[in-house]
């Protein structure tokens, strides 16, 4: 008997996969627990509709992703921090301020997607990976330089 699992099973199978089971353990384990449900012709093409809907939209949003990465790439920002000797900040330059300065140019990136091991905290030039998605990926310069007031 064919059925679309309605939750995680062990050993069978995840949500929304069609399995082959004996009808046994269908009728008296997966159906009256609410675990599955019996795969009929409307419900296996319904699925196919909804996953067909689903490719299509990831589709789409890689490409908006690539558009946005072939954008974003080689962008440079300009922060002016203070700096002490040796041209040491006083603060840093964190991802968040980092996404905020995306963001006002018109590019809509989330923090965490800003690859960074640790805040910059010197002057400098510096290369940032940014991941908008697995796979696509756009390098962004940030540049630190010295603020113009005197410490």
């Amino acid at each position: 008997m064919k059925v679309i699992l309605k939750q995680d099973v062990p050993n069978l199978g995840k949500k929304g996969e069609v399995k082959e089971v004996a009808e046994g353990y269908a009728r008296n384990l997966l159906l009256p627990r609410g675990l599955a449900e019996e795969a009929t012709p409307r419900l296996l093409k319904d699925r196919q509709q909804r996953d067909a809907a689903e490719r299509q939209k990831r589709q789409r949003v890689e490409a908006q992703n690539r558009d946005q990465a072939s954008r974003l790439d080689g962008k440079e920002l300009v922060f002016r921090q203070a700096a002490g000797e040796g041209g040491r900040l006083f603060g840093s330059v964190t991802a968040a301020e980092i996404a905020a300065a995306l963001s006002r140019q018109g590019f809509a990136v989330e923090k965490k997607k800003i690859a960074m091991e640790e805040p910059i905290k010197s002057l400098g030039r510096y290369e940032i990976t940014v991941k908008l998605q697995t796979g696509v990926k756009a390098t962004v310069v940030v540049r630190v330089e010295k603020d113009g007031r005197e410490e």
